[in-house]
């Protein structure tokens, strides 16, 4: 096969399998980016939001529980009645109610005097003049039973708390007062840590002001207004006004990245739960599965290549081999011995390097045929043409020329082939190989060689070259065979 076909057929084979793997790797790629945008989209921030709702939920119910069984409580109701004069008594009730449920705060204000009672002692009287105290007078008015309020806790420097307050009622439904329990804020705060290193999402709550109130990093609380975030102040009005009664996705952008963010109103807290994903987080695995895709096709192209590049060579040497050998004898064959020809009369015409052929045919090999067999007629030709590459030297050629004859192409002059000739025709005479085949049917029959030299001479054809190579072994066969003649 020509070099350059066969250079052609591997750039072809690479470039089918390198554009067919790339145009699957990128089609894969894409379809993984789809999937990984819609399970942000429909699966990963809505559960992660959700899961975050019902846990902050549960864990308000524990509190709701305890401030509705103190509302209820025979103790606390019997204590009002005896007229609020024994202080000890309610501040161990209200230190057990808070060391035993393990709440920050636990209290009680009275709606007859305004004191406001914690687990350690009286902490105030309230009053509708104070700042601090107007939740308890909103909470009275608006009727309800109970209420989750935020609110900084001035009996424990002023801590960020979220209060459960429960309405306190005798069996007439008159009100005795407001009671509950706190709990740090840093707990939600805590809870929303947790839920963001386990997603790997932005998770954080704001008021209806866009204010952040609760957020991983401390820092950013109460500092940080998402109308001040690059792309998130492009939706965040749109979010603070979103339904209250539903979940809602929204998408900004952000450093030309695409963040994907869904929020959900919580009434106990009067704030927004906000999480939020960078498109990209999610993009990662789906680029480094495509950027392994891409390394270990690579490394199977490659690998394919070079076996196909291996198996081309194989079976391009055998075609070649069969091309360039007799396949009886498996000597040259004579295209093989032409181009062999081509090549040392270039060699002479550059470098005047001469060359000579040696002509060589087997005597009585037709009696041999019809002897002892045509088997045993390819036999000896076989044995002879191992007689003779093994009397020439490397440089020299021996090719079959037809039938029973056999043609050298020598590299010297007419002496040195003269030389060569008469090596292989003593070899042939010689072979025990030769005369055990023919000794099967007559042992008085020998094998032998008649050898017509010739040297190429200029303006030498291969025709006239072996013309003349052909006569002198034909004058040698005349002088009684086995003899070498130089033409």
């Amino acid at each position: 096969m020509n070099v350059s076909v066969r250079l052609k057929l591997i750039i072809a084979l690479t470039t089918i399998l390198v554009v067919a793997f790339i145009s699957v790797s990128f089609f894969n790629y894409n379809v993984s980016r789809n999937s990984a945008r819609d399970e942000i989209l429909n699966s990963a921030l809505p559960l992660t939001r959700d899961n975050i709702y019902s846990e902050m939920q549960s864990g308000l119910m524990r509190p709701l529980f305890v401030s509705s069984l103190m509302a209820n409580d025979i103790f606390l109701k019997d204590w009002v009645r005896d007229g609020e004069t024994d202080v000890v008594k309610i501040m161990r009730y209200l230190d057990e109610i808070r060391t035993k449920y393990g709440f920050f705060t636990s209290f009680f204000v009275s709606a007859k005097t305004g004191d406001y009672f914690y687990y350690d002692g009286v902490l105030k009287t309230i009053s509708p003049k104070d700042r601090h105290d107007v939740w308890y007078y909103d909470f009275v008015k608006s009727g309800l039973e109970y209420e989750f309020d935020v609110d900084t806790n001035q009996a424990v420097d002023d801590i960020l708390t979220v209060f459960i307050n429960h309405r306190v009622e005798d069996r007439e439904g008159n009100l005795l007062g407001v009671a509950g329990v706190g709990l740090k804020m840093d707990q939600v705060a805590c809870l929303l840590k947790t839920f963001t290193q386990k997603y790997s999402k932005n998770i954080f709550l704001v008021d209806p002001q866009g204010v952040v109130q609760v957020h991983a990093d401390k820092q950013l609380v109460e500092s940080l207004n998402i109308k001040d975030i690059q792309g998130l102040k492009n939706i965040a009005d749109e979010v603070l006004n979103m339904n209250r009664n539903s979940s809602a996705m929204f998408k900004y952008i952000q450093d030309d990245e695409p963040v994907h963010l869904t929020a959900r109103f919580i009434p106990e807290f009067d704030w927004f739960l906000i999480v939020e994903q960078k498109e990209s987080a999610a993009m990662r695995a789906a680029r480094d599965n495509f950027i392994r895709t891409l390394g270990i096709g690579a490394l199977a192209t490659l690998l394919i290549i070079i076996i196909s590049i291996l198996t081309i060579n194989h079976f391009q040497g055998r075609l070649e081999n069969q091309a360039n050998t007799d396949e009886l004898t498996g000597v040259a064959n004579r295209r093989s011995f032409e181009k062999r020809f081509d090549g040392a009369m270039s060699l002479y015409l550059k470098t005047g390097s001469p060359f000579s052929v040696v002509l060589l045919d087997l005597d009585r090999f037709k009696e041999v045929n019809d002897t002892c067999g045509h088997n045993e007629g390819d036999r000896l030709l076989k044995e002879i043409s191992g007689v003779i590459n093994s009397s020439i030297r490397e440089s020299d050629l021996c090719a079959r020329w037809g039938g029973d004859e056999f043609i050298v192409l020598v590299s010297g002059d007419s002496s040195q082939a003269v030389f060569i000739a008469e090596r292989i025709r003593s070899s042939v005479e010689q072979a025990s190989v030769c005369k055990d085949i023919i000794s099967i049917e007559s042992a008085v029959m020998n094998v032998t060689v008649s050898c017509g030299v010739a040297q190429y001479l200029s303006g030498d054809t291969l025709d006239s070259l072996t013309l003349r190579a052909d006569k002198a072994m034909y004058e040698s066969k005349e002088l009684g065979k086995n003899k070498v003649v130089v033409g």
